[in-house]
């Protein structure tokens, strides 16, 4: 999925896609490559104007759509993706600077059509305070669109005091004149032009300069360049899965390798993550100042390098085809070069993003067009008065009132759908009450719910959901992890009774659990998913054995768990014999909603205060903070982009398996980078074993099970690969 994400921006990407495959396919591009380098405006230039594009973001009174910046950023994803030629991003750059920032009277000749070119830094130009108005030297930095540019957007430092920042950003006229010149450049970017600014004492009217702060253009840039990296990276994803599905050596499909399939599931789990961060950049710009450079800086620490990467990625996917001239992938992966080089060094965003994280904290208030009438005033009266009981009887009283698991259906919770599950959430949050979780529960009840019989969910549900039961499972074996259809514990019916014989493995909270979810085989002869029922065991009878697994980091949190001879009611089974496989995949419509982050294993404190806490400090540390900040950030708004997916009726595509992926490596990146910035200090555990917070190499010793949980990393590639790639098995 793209930047859109509602009906009518998923609607307007489809028409610029079309369009853009219409009225400017590669071969048009192509032939007229020597005359958008030199400035010319291409063919299918009249076509953008009459389409309005150019105003989409623009207000209607200025002759503008009235769309948003997620608008924009949809249609910069769209014609990047199609390689559209011409000035586009740096003429909606400065109409959208001009519409923020002023001068107004310029908003009418974007709309009408006018270009624009514009410089990303204030380098090279200098501007004296000259009466009314501003004197600009020098030489500008490189410019996308010098040459095509109607009007330029340029920037220049000022004597220290003159402005805040020390920084003007002004629009002025791209005709040259006595005191303005462009000179052509050398562009890594076939497509479009840029262009050297010369100025020798240009004036500039206080007008034409933007009431905008030293960042603010800067970030606007940010959002908007990220949407063209991210059109640039999809492009790239999809033309080399395309490519690996259809490519045969040794007589098969090279993307049915392993290592070709884990390649392109890192690409397309990368560019989710990057989708994310442009969309979570342009859903801020029209929030405080703080909070739209937070999620700016973040796309460009993210979408920018990461773009430069995935486009060479491709060029080595297709082998030496794709290093040709005549095959399309290096113009992609040349406008991929041009967009990082010219928003700046990479290092620069994550040291702003560094610094902004130690003081700001991405805020993502979900505001519901609609939500059912009464409820956050029911539930937040409930609370209030279950926040009033004494402490040992809140966990009861909220289970009653169905606040521990309000997705589950009644009597057990509220039916609530999504919305009210955020509703509930957020009252929770407002009354500074923690929402209770059943943990592994939450993987029984609903299977427990949805295919048990009344006895079982008379027995269990209440009990559960009041915390009287702890449940665990037994799952993994020594030999089924990630193939657990493997699993070779045996279920044989005697006398009304189950019977169970094997060794689970991975079990956490075993040691405590008073009930498991078990999966045995109860029909040897049948094919190994077949063959599987699901039961429901309790961790105290005769039989079960629970021996501790002594971990890298010296703790206990997995068993090994040894059945022998374990007698099983016949009324524990859930389902029928053989349906286990199917009860264990089951993903229940109910599901529980959170509007965190939804990542496994995520850190539990940001970098920056993970940074404060050890005494780290100094630039090299500061950018560590920005990039793992970028990275997180873009995690946490997949998430959020799958929540809005639930809350608009449409169920989330990949995020579930992306998620899943990236949040672990994500978070051993964390920790391995925490350690490195204790120096020696990371050499010792200062004597607290499992402190985590205390001991930076505890942390990391920890890492593996995020790694392994659920999962390794390998399979959910593969899953990403064969499920949702659509690459074939080897």
């Amino acid at each position: 999925m793209g930047i859109a994400i509602t009906q009518e921006q998923r609607d307007l990407a489809e028409s610029v896609r079309e369009f853009t495959a219409r009225h400017a396919p590669s071969a048009r591009t192509r032939a007229g490559l020597a005359d958008l380098s030199a400035g010319l405006l291409p063919a299918v230039w009249e076509a953008v104007k009459a389409q309005g594009y150019l105003g989409i973001h623009l207000p209607e009174s200025a002759g503008g759509d009235g769309g948003g910046i997620t608008e924009l950023a949809v249609l910069l994803e769209e014609t990047a993706r199609g390689l559209l030629p011409g000035p586009l991003l740096p003429t909606v750059v400065t109409s959208l600077a001009v519409a923020r920032f002023g001068p107004a009277e310029l908003l009418p000749a974007f709309a009408g059509g006018a270009t624009a070119g514009c410089v990303t830094t204030p380098e090279g130009l200098r501007a004296t305070r000259t009466g009314a108005g501003w004197q600009v030297s020098g030489t500008s930095a490189p410019a996308l669109g010098a040459l095509s540019g109607q009007f330029l957007l340029l920037g220049a430092n000022t004597q220290e005091g003159d402005t805040a920042g020390g920084i003007i950003w002004f629009v002025t006229p791209g005709d040259p004149s006595g005191t303005l010149k462009a000179e052509r450049a050398d562009g890594v970017d076939l497509t479009r032009d840029i262009g050297i600014v010369t100025l020798a004492g240009h004036l500039v009217p206080d007008d034409h300069v933007l009431a905008a702060g030293p960042d603010e253009v800067r970030s606007l840039m940010a959002v908007l360049f990220a949407a063209e990296a991210v059109g640039v990276a999809r492009w790239c994803q999809q033309a080399g899965l395309d490519y690996v599905k259809v490519r045969e050596q040794f007589g098969r499909p090279v993307g049915s390798f392993q290592a070709i399939k884990h390649k392109c599931a890192r690409l397309f789990a990368t560019l989710e993550l990057l989708t994310a961060a442009a969309w979570d950049a342009a859903s801020a710009a029209g929030q405080d100042r703080d909070q739209a450079a937070f999620a700016a800086a973040a796309a460009a620490v993210t979408c920018l390098p990461a773009a430069v990467d995935l486009g060479l990625e491709t060029v080595t996917l297709f082998g030496g085809i794709g290093y040709t001239w005549e095959h399309d992938v290096h113009l992609y992966w040349r406008r991929a070069i041009s967009l990082a080089s010219l928003l700046g060094p990479a290092s620069a965003w994550e040291q702003r993003l560094g610094e902004l994280g130690a003081a700001t904290t991405r805020i993502r208030d979900l505001q519901l067009d609609e939500e059912p009438a009464g409820l956050r005033a029911q539930v937040a009266a409930e609370l209030a008065a279950i926040k009033a009981a004494p402490e040992g009887e809140r966990r009861r009283l909220l289970a009653e009132a169905g606040l521990v698991g309000p997705h589950y259906p009644r009597p057990y919770g509220l039916a609530a759908d999504a919305a009210s599950q955020v509703i509930i959430s957020q009252e929770f949050q407002r009354a500074a009450m923690t929402q209770p979780s059943t943990v592994v529960g939450e993987w029984a009840l609903p299977t427990i719910l949805a295919h048990g019989t009344d006895e079982q969910r008379e027995r269990f549900a209440m009990p559960t959901l009041r915390g009287d039961i702890i449940w665990c499972q037994l799952f993994s074996e020594p030999g089924a992890g990630s193939d657990l259809a493997s699993l070779t514990t045996k279920a044989i019916m005697r006398n009304g009774r189950w019977l169970l014989n094997g060794q689970k493995v991975w079990t956490s909270s075993a040691q405590d659990a008073h009930w498991a979810i078990c999966l045995a085989r109860t029909d040897p002869q049948a094919p190994k998913h077949k063959g599987i029922s699901y039961f429901l065991v309790d961790m105290h009878s005769p039989g079960v054995t629970v021996r501790p697994l002594r971990e890298a980091n010296g703790g206990h949190l997995f068993n090994e768990v040894f059945l022998d001879g374990v007698e099983v009611p016949g009324d524990l089974l859930i389902g029928a014999p053989g349906d286990g496989w199917r009860l264990a995949r089951t993903t229940l419509g109910n599901e529980r909603v959170s509007i965190g982050s939804g990542m496994s294993g995520r850190p539990s404190e940001p970098p920056a205060h993970i940074a404060q806490r050890l005494g780290a400090s100094g630039p090299a540390v500061t950018r560590d903070v920005g990039r793992l900040t970028a990275w997180l950030n873009a995690s946490e708004a997949l998430a959020r982009r799958g929540l809005l997916q639930r809350l608009g009726g449409t169920q989330p595509g990949a995020e579930a398996s992306v998620l899943k992926l990236m949040s672990s490596l994500i978070t051993a990146d964390v920790k391995r980078t925490a350690l490195s910035w204790a120096g020696p200090a990371g050499a010792v555990l200062n004597g607290a074993i499992l402190d985590d917070a205390s001991s930076p190499a505890q942390a990391y010793l920890s890492v593996p099970p995020t790694l392994i949980g659920g999962g390794t990393s390998e399979i959910q590639l593969n899953v990403i690969a064969e499920h949702v790639l659509g690459l074939p098995r080897g």
